[in-house]
């Protein structure tokens, strides 16, 4: 009883004290986007890397250089997957608190915001990482992932603290366009709304109430282009219309961006820990109240050698149980697997990911794409760190039921995203320019290739050389049956996909949003766990094990010598 009349004690002093007379210094430290890369060295061959031990080098000159009291330390989401580390203690170390909450304590985070991968963990894992961050004295903000049963925020909403002797508010909100990514057992109970007007209207209300003298809003939510069209992009939307703010953290994107404008700021640190985003807000007070503010805004780029030793060591034997576990022989490997050549068509690659998914699902066609833009597995000795690559995400496998004439429409979209348009320079729809994901120079792909699929089971032909829509030609079924644009076939894919993800399913196959759930005829587990199984049945992984042509069925693309030619050329500018 004591304990808890202290805590509201100290929260009535926090909401109620009036900041000193002066000019008041906030050093803003962010973070986004990190995605497992927790330590500085890979698990396999020891190559070293952007890690959190590195970004805490930073925040700790910082914290020395203006005092521990004038700084903030908040994350803009997805921690808690992309790394072997995160998998391991998300499903398989489950039994000590889970390492992030111990990486985020160590470095005294303020505040996580909750990102898309991270509610894609599921349930067991996310509500498990909050419950020990908020122990740990981590708010985990989510705001806007309401409740069904009582229309309250499923995840704490904001925080206040004390800061420079300021009274600092810290809303936190996920990406509102969850639900089409992932299938909704995994966030079950709640739903999502739109950051606009959701964080002006809560802004207002807390403002009202706590009276801050700083207000910040982290979102897991994309830079976006401030056109006011993206549900999954609304950062620079909030950068443009929010009143009454300082700072907005944007993420998702993976795009190093940072602006201000006197009167708000907004930053995004990119991914994988390579920069650390950093805000400075000076506040000027007069009789007690703001008389002035001044805000400028900035990214740090992080030396991936300037680890911290302390903090290195003290996390040193989870490094090793994570190397240990990454490093465990589980099967053979007959050929190369080369990611990058799915774009050029049939591979042993994504052959290896159909024929996964269709024996464990029995499906009539499996739908797949290649998740890692340009990797190599290299023959001989498979270990588990190779599944990172074959599969980077936890995406369960899904049957669904699709008409032919679905399954067609489905394709053709599909290839529309892959191709150039006929009579150009290129047969990959392919631009050269600066990827705003990176600053480099060079030619991409003009669309995601995370959303190239094609189809194993039936025998198909995609023409370079006909229009969008008109490209697609399946002449059967792989055993021989004939395919029927009215018949009803089960289709397997990613639970990723299932959910709507990249428009395949709604816009390609002309399936209304609202009836996918009702297609869906079983879920399996996550397709990575399903691979492994696969690979410790055969033993070794040949060309049997992941191509047999009355199971996969066979396609390309036509004519076969223009087509041969044009892909080779382009890939030669991308790769």
């Amino acid at each position: 009883m004591r304990k808890l009349s202290h805590i509201l004690l100290s929260a009535v002093l926090l909401v109620s004290c009036r900041p000193e007379d002066g000019v008041h210094t906030l050093q803003l430290l962010t973070t986004n986007d990190v995605h497992g890369a927790w330590f500085d060295e890979e698990y396999v061959g020891g190559k070293s890397r952007n890690s959190l031990l590195a970004v805490n080098y930073y925040v700790d000159s910082v914290r020395k250089a203006d005092g521990a009291g004038n700084v903030l330390l908040i994350d803009a989401g997805d921690c808690l997957q992309g790394d072997n580390a995160s998998y391991y203690y998300n499903y398989v170390n489950t039994g000590t608190e889970h390492l992030f909450t111990r990486l985020a304590s160590y470095m005294k985070y303020d505040a996580v915001t909750v990102g898309n991968h991270d509610v894609e963990t599921g349930h067991a894992v996310y509500d498990r990482v909050a419950r020990e961050l908020k122990r740990n004295g981590i708010p985990f903000l989510a705001g806007n992932a309401i409740r069904n049963d009582n229309g309250k925020p499923y995840f704490q909403p904001y925080k206040l603290f004390r800061r420079a002797g300021l009274k600092v508010l810290v809303l936190g909100y996920t990406n509102a366009n969850n639900p089409a990514w992932m299938d909704e057992t995994l966030w079950s109970g709640m739903h999502f709304e739109s950051l606009i007007p959701k964080v002006q209207v809560d802004v207002d209300k807390y403002t009202a109430r706590l009276k801050p003298q700083v207000v910040i809003v982290s979102v897991h939510s994309a830079t976006g282009e401030g056109n006011g069209k993206s549900l999954e992009g609304q950062g620079i939307d909030l950068y443009k219309t929010l009143k009454g703010v300082d700072f907005v953290v944007c993420s998702h994107d993976h795009r190093e961006f940072r602006a201000d404008n006197g009167h708000i700021a907004i930053i995004n640190s990119g991914n994988r820990a390579k920069y650390l985003g950093h805000g400075e807000l000076q506040v000027e007070i007069k009789h007690g109240k703001v008389a002035g503010k001044n805000i400028s805004s900035g990214l740090i780029r992080v030396d991936k050698r300037k680890t911290d030793p302390q903090m290195k060591s003290a996390f040193k034997k989870d490094f090793e149980e994570v190397k240990a576990f990454s490093n465990k022989e589980i099967g053979a490997l007959a050929m190369d697997l080369r990611t990058r050549d799915a774009y050029s068509g049939m591979c042993d690659y994504v052959n290896l990911i159909h024929s996964v998914c269709l024996k464990e699902s029995g499906a009539d066609v499996s739908i797949a794409a290649p998740l890692t833009y340009n990797g190599t597995v290299k023959a001989g000795v498979l270990i588990f760190n190779d599944l990172f690559t074959i599969y980077p995400f936890e995406n369960q496998l899904y049957t669904l039921r699709m008409t032919g004439a679905e399954i067609k429409n489905y394709l053709e979209y599909s290839y529309d995203g892959w191709l150039a348009a006929p009579g150009g320079d290129h047969v990959l729809n392919i631009v050269q320019r600066n990827d705003p994901r990176n600053n480099q120079g060079g030619w991409s792909f003009v669309k995601r290739s995370y959303n190239f699929d094609s189809a194993a089971g039936i025998n198909y032909t995609v023409d370079i050389t006909k229009p969008a829509g008109e490209r697609v030609v399946i002449s059967g079924m792989a055993d021989g049956h004939a395919f029927k644009p009215d018949a009803e076939y089960i289709v397997a894919m990613t639970s990723y996909r299932a959910s709507g993800a990249g428009g395949l399913l709604t816009d390609g196959s002309g399936i209304p949003e609202k009836e996918i759930d009702s297609r869906i005829i079983h879920r399996y587990p996550e397709i990575r766990d399903i691979i492994y199984k696969y690979v410790e049945e055969y033993g070794l992984i040949d060309d049997t094990a992941t191509y047999q042509e009355k199971r996969n069925g066979k396609w390309m693309f036509i004519p076969e010598d223009k087509a041969s030619k044009g892909i080779a050329d382009d890939l030669k500018l991308m790769f």
